[in-house]
């Protein structure tokens, strides 16, 4: 493979079947059908990853069903290295069914009681995988049941130890959790450990309760450990806060479907720049190049139903930004 060479990036969570209905803005309910589409955050990112020409792993536990069977392939199809995939005979995987709205935004309706990749043990985790990474990303959806939560506090554990870099998205989805204050609480509890941690202006709103446009109640979220914070802001872009500067990037304007999966597209994109080149947390013009080809990876993403097919390659994010250039 072409990418062997490339620093090795492990991504540690859920792996689903979304079910997006097959016309946008219509409720589950009246959907008359749905396109079966692989998802959960960890597996887009790792899989957005090889698409940019990078090197990733997943980790994480799907059911000995059809649906697990079919995403480990797709893991391996997109060239991810799956050897930290288990898979357990009683549990099956999980689905999620994704009512689209008019403007591509979404609502989630989940199929986990419990599912498979909520049961992943600390006994199972490889290891060694974790330790060959340069970089550990993960979510907080892991963070929700056990005994997924000590294999997530596990293998975070045994990264950080090694001295790897660790990368946190949390993702919020509140269905999943038991309560608002429950997510909040668990979404914090890791909050403290990451290196670089991304979310979206709405998180940063649910998060702090406050006005996310503000800058204090972005920093509020800061902590030392930090080398970077991002908050994205959907089509307009993102702002960034290291320890020396902050700033924003502008994003790009395309049309929307689906924007499923943008948020891992923009931070796979980044990740593959992180990892060849970690200077870019002092270095403000090559943070700013980095995020800028994030923001078009994640628009990109949009324009097309399903996280995962709609990963966008290096060409494609190089031909947005050179037509926003010349316009």
């Amino acid at each position: 493979m072409a990418n062997s060479g490339s620093p090795l990036i492990v991504a540690f969570g859920e792996m689903l079947i979304d079910f997006v209905p097959d016309t946008a803005g219509v409720s589950l309910a009246e959907s008359t059908g749905f396109l079966k589409a692989p998802g959960g955050a960890p597996a887009n990112v790792a899989c957005a990853i090889t698409k940019l020409g990078g090197k990733s792993a997943f980790i994480g536990k799907v059911g000995d069903d059809e649906f697990g069977h079919m995403l480990i392939n797709i893991l391996k199809k997109n060239g991810v290295n799956a050897e930290g995939v288990c898979v357990d005979t009683h549990a099956r995987t999980a689905l999620a069914f994704v009512t689209l709205k008019k403007d591509g935004e979404r609502e989630f309706m989940f199929y986990r009681n419990p599912s498979a990749d909520m049961l992943l043990k600390d006994s199972e985790l490889n290891m060694p995988l974790i330790k060959q990474a340069k970089i550990f990303h993960y979510g907080s959806i892991s963070l929700i049941s056990e005994p997924c939560r000590s294999a997530h506090m596990a293998a975070m554990k045994a990264a950080k130890d090694a001295g790897i870099m660790l990368s946190y998205d949390p993702n919020v989805r509140l269905p999943l959790w038991p309560s608002a204050d429950a997510a909040r609480e668990g979404i914090k509890s890791i909050w403290n450990q990451a290196d670089f941690i991304k979310v979206s202006d709405d998180e940063v709103q649910f998060l702090t309760q406050g006005d996310a446009e503000k800058e204090d109640v972005v920093l509020s979220l800061w902590h030392d450990n930090l080398k970077l914070l991002v908050v994205t802001d959907g089509e307009k872009g993102c702002r960034y806060f290291t320890k020396k500067f902050k700033g924003k990037v502008t994003g790009f304007s395309v049309k929307a479907v689906d924007t499923t999966g943008a948020g891992d597209a923009f931070v796979g994109s980044f990740l593959v720049s992180m990892a060849k080149d970690m200077s870019i947390f002092e270095d403000e013009t090559k943070l700013k190049e980095a995020l800028s080809f994030a923001n078009a990876c994640g628009a990109i993403c949009t324009t097309q139903k399903g996280a995962i097919p709609a990963l966008p390659t290096q060409s494609a994010a190089l031909e947005l930004i050179s037509k926003s250039k010349s316009k």
